[in-house]
């Protein structure tokens, strides 16, 4: 296996957004519900070390907060996007001012290069396969466009440190620390 990758992140509590995620197209897979994250800070294959003063390094002045989703979008390039995430409706310019405010020193910390776009909360809840061909992106965005995410509302309590799960075929990511937003 190659060398994972770190991100410090906000995990998606419950399963309620993964419930109402059915079933891909060929080519895609669907994200495990404990996978679904916000992505705070994206840190590469800094290693545990560095990626742990990265986490050290995070201040999130939120408190806990409701959010809910709007519509699932591609991200990345529009040609061949990379990702189908569930962009934040409620609550979504209270998270994006806190992820621009902890990232930039996060990443410095853990010797990461700085993200230079804006903040965008949003979670990803499928990924097409290098493979995948163009026809089945273009089902693949029906397929998003008709997911309903309305009236799913989760609580945001708390950012995690994530790494690559051991088992990559079941789950894609673990969280290695966690912390409780402030009260």
């Amino acid at each position: 296996m190659s060398k994972p990758n770190w991100f410090v992140g906000i995990p998606i509590p419950g399963v309620e957004l993964a419930a109402r995620i059915p079933e891909p197209p060929s080519g895609i897979r669907r994200f495990h519900a404990q996978d679904l994250h916000l992505t705070v800070a994206f840190l590469g294959t800094c290693g545990e070390e560095r990626a742990r003063a990265g986490w050290d390094a995070l201040v999130w002045t939120v408190p806990a907060l409701d959010v809910t989703f709007g519509a699932i979008v591609p991200m990345g390039n529009p040609r061949r996007y990379s990702a189908l995430s569930a962009v934040l409706d409620e609550g979504r310019d209270a998270v994006e001012a806190a992820m621009t405010a902890s990232r930039d020193a996060i990443c410095d910390a853990a010797g990461a290069a700085r993200e230079l776009r804006p903040a965008k909360a949003h979670v990803t809840v499928a990924r097409p396969a290098r493979s995948t061909t163009d026809g089945e992106r273009r089902l693949a965005l029906r397929w998003a466009s008709a997911i309903d995410l309305r009236g799913v509302r989760v609580r945001l309590s708390e950012a995690a440190l994530y790494t690559w799960n051991d088992d990559r075929a079941s789950r894609l990511f673990r969280a290695v620390a966690t912390r409780a937003f402030p009260p």
